[in-house]
């Protein structure tokens, strides 16, 4: 058996853990409260990242402690998902069920967002019989074999060929492109708001002629919601803001409140087609795990509880307001999902080692390095917003 030193626990991440990039901080987290992470080094760190979006109501929030142990002390996994009544995860999709427009009813969870996005993708193409995808470039949508072949950047897909075939790019917000979305379409899948390619805005009513074009052709509209949704643009859904609803509605991140879950989302309709020719047509062993769903129930509560919607605009408008310097070319986004694009992904990656030097958390955009991203719990306070913005304003003037 191997043993490891108390001592030796940093070296022993790059050792035995396996590694997503070569530059990984190894950053040792002692703990997690509210807005702050506090590290092995006995300092607190701000958070303006909040797990990539997923902290939706900060960390270690007492509700969903709460939640959890209350859960664990009845039963963790019992069976398979799809056979037994379990009360959360029934709790669960009745919520989203009622604060969703129709014809969304009916929620599958699953694991992860890639997973989620994974089931969309097999119930549009079970429902209408057809095989071809469209979706967009600079689009991500999670790293399993189906979501990396409908994600937009080659420069991630290339060393993983082949991927699925019959997957087509449209440029977004370009509604020339929609000549692609044929009667041979089976869904075309977009990020309602673009996440890795920093944080890109439909404009003119773009999702709204594209869902009138998938109507036109018989094509599913999914929208990939793993980002923005859960309250962080100031709606729970951000497609609520361009007066659509999508056929099938993919979430994630957020709405498990720190834990890892997935879901989609469609009519009855639409998802019963899973259930027959074949039976099992989509199956997961711990989708709809019991500990998960009182997380994500006690995440949704305290966003309608805390009434945190309501607040969005008036602090995206306030790190609008603080966030001017020459450095900061221009700043993406809606509601608490903003990205500062500067001017190289090496100026980037050199403020955020700064800032975290400073005692402030800030990330980058996946595709887009030189965008530095700002997705900060939704119950962080304006003082703090002052502190986290006060820390990259002077990272900025001394670098």
């Amino acid at each position: 058996m191997i043993k490891f030193n108390p001592l030796q626990k940093n070296k022993d991440f790059f050792t035995y853990q396996a590694q997503t990039t070569q530059f990984a901080s190894g950053f040792e987290v002692d703990k997690a409260l509210g807005s702050y992470i506090y590290g092995k080094d006995g300092k607190k760190y701000l958070d303006f990242v909040a797990g990539v979006s997923a902290n939706t109501i900060g960390h270690s929030h007492h509700k969903i402690l709460e939640a959890i142990k209350s859960q664990a002390e009845k039963y963790l996994h019992v069976m398979v998902y799809g056979e037994y009544s379990l009360e959360k995860p029934v709790e669960l999709c009745k919520f989203l069920a009622e604060k969703t427009p129709s014809p969304l009813e009916v929620t599958y969870l699953v694991n992860s967002g890639t997973e989620a996005i994974e089931g969309a993708l097999k119930l549009a193409k079970r429902y209408t019989g057809r095989h071809e995808i469209v979706a967009f470039k600079g689009s991500y949508h999670g790293n399993t074999h189906g979501s990396l072949s409908v994600s937009g950047n080659e420069i991630h897909k290339q060393a993983f060929r082949p991927l699925l075939p019959d997957v087509s790019f449209l440029e977004f917000n370009n509604e020339d492109d929609f000549i692609k979305i044929t009667n041979k379409t089976a869904c075309v899948i977009i990020e309602t708001i673009q996440g890795a390619s920093g944080f890109i805005l439909p404009k003119n009513d773009f999702l709204l002629k594209l869902k009138k074009q998938c109507e036109k052709v018989g094509a599913l509209l999914i929208l990939d919601e793993i980002q923005p949704g859960i309250g962080r643009t100031g709606k729970l859904f951000s497609f609520e803001h361009y007066d659509i609803v999508p056929d099938i509605l993919v979430m994630g991140k957020g709405l498990g409140g720190g834990l890892p879950v997935g879901a989609f989302m469609s009519s009855k309709k639409i998802m019963e087609t899973l259930s027959f020719n074949p039976k099992l047509g989509h199956i997961t062993t711990f989708g709809g795990n019991p500990l998960i769903a009182s997380s994500c129930l006690a995440t949704l509560q305290t966003v309608y509880d805390e009434r945190l919607m309501e607040q969005i605009d008036e602090k995206e408008n306030l790190f609008r307001n603080l966030l001017i310097h020459d450095k900061i070319k221009q700043i993406h986004g809606r509601g608490l999902m903003l990205a500062l694009e500067l001017e190289s992904s090496e100026y980037c990656l050199h403020i955020a080692k700064e800032c975290m030097k400073k005692g402030l958390i800030v990330f980058w955009q996946l595709y887009k390095n030189n965008f530095m991203r700002i997705t900060p719990p939704l119950t962080i306070s304006k003082e703090e917003i002052k502190i986290g913005c006060k820390v990259i304003l002077e990272a900025l003037n001394e670098n």
